[in-house]
């Protein structure tokens, strides 16, 4: 079943309400996923530092993280470095230049640390419980910038477990949520994995976003992308996906997956059900329809 909802901010004073309003169109699509969620901020950027979200089992030493990463990305050598603990997500702030050393000292001396997201402005977090609960775990509602994606799973066909939750990112400052099921997953893993795509799960919306990765990586823009996964992804789904400048919305050609949208002057808004738009400020004076089969949608900042 699992609810996505998604808000983009063409007014720029609504950034502080940007958590708020995304945490209360979550926990409103908590019905349609009680097992997990997750959701990914677009807030500021520092120039010439990068962003990392890392996610942890239970056991994990933070501190011997965060002295690993230090060696390497540390004000020693030369690049400015914070490590907030969230709750089990880290939020890492490094120079751009260190970030290929970071991941690699991550790999080699802590393989149960997972990279969740990684970019200039994307902060991806998720977990098992209810939306509002794992909203209220990482202060979703404090949280501003300019958009933001998020998705509530209910696990019908596999675990519950923080792994398979959405958004998946696989790209920099890229990630998707998704609700429906691909049918050619395996074989398209198979063939993005030979084009130098890594997956940490076995999920189809994961190959979804490894696909539309591997698309912008080659010089597609995020609509040429959105309109090609209609030729080469095959199944039902209805995507919303994130860039470092805006979001994306896509639904196959049959559209059998619920769709809601509604745009005013201030923004836009994306819900699996129209009670996850109910709430924002404005609504009665929005434009709302539902999104047509097979047509991309997106929004961007300039």
């Amino acid at each position: 079943m699992c609810g996505i909802v998604g808000l983009f901010l063409k007014d720029e004073a609504l950034e502080p309400q940007l958590g708020a309003m995304t945490a209360g169109m979550l926990a409103t699509m908590s019905d349609r996923g009680p097992d997990s969620a997750g959701f990914a901020v677009y807030g500021g950027s520092t120039p010439g530092q990068v962003k990392l979200m890392l996610r942890g089992g239970p056991g994990v030493d933070f501190a011997a993280v965060e002295g690993a990463i230090g060696a390497v990305a540390g004000e020693a050598a030369g690049g400015a470095q914070s490590f907030e603990i969230r709750d089990t997500h880290v939020l890492v702030t490094i120079a751009k230049t260190h970030l290929n050393a970071v991941r690699a000292i991550l790999a080699e001396r802590h393989p149960d640390v997972d990279v969740v997201s990684f970019g200039n402005r994307i902060e991806i977090y998720k977990e098992t419980g209810l939306p509002e609960t794992v909203a209220d775990r990482f202060g979703l509602a404090a949280m501003t910038g300019s958009h933001a994606i998020g998705h509530t799973r209910m696990a019908t066909e596999s675990a519950v477990t923080t792994d398979g939750a959405h958004p998946f990112s696989t790209g920099a400052d890229q990630c998707l949520v998704h609700n429906g099921s691909l049918s050619n997953h395996n074989s398209l893993r198979r063939e993005l994995v030979h084009e130098g795509l890594a997956f940490e799960t076995e999920n189809d919306s994961e190959v979804a976003a490894g696909y539309l990765t591997w698309r912008m990586r080659n010089g597609a823009s995020l609509g040429a992308a959105l309109e090609s996964a209609l030729d080469d992804l095959d199944g039902f789904f209805t995507f919303v996906v994130g860039t470092e400048a805006g979001f994306g919305v896509l639904r196959d050609p049959i559209a059998c997956k619920p769709a809601v949208m509604a745009e005013t002057d201030a923004y836009v808004a994306f819900g699996s059900e129209f009670r996850a738009l109910a709430g924002l400020p404005d609504i009665e004076a929005a434009t709302v329809w539902e999104p047509e089969p097979a047509k991309p949608y997106f929004w961007e900042r300039s």
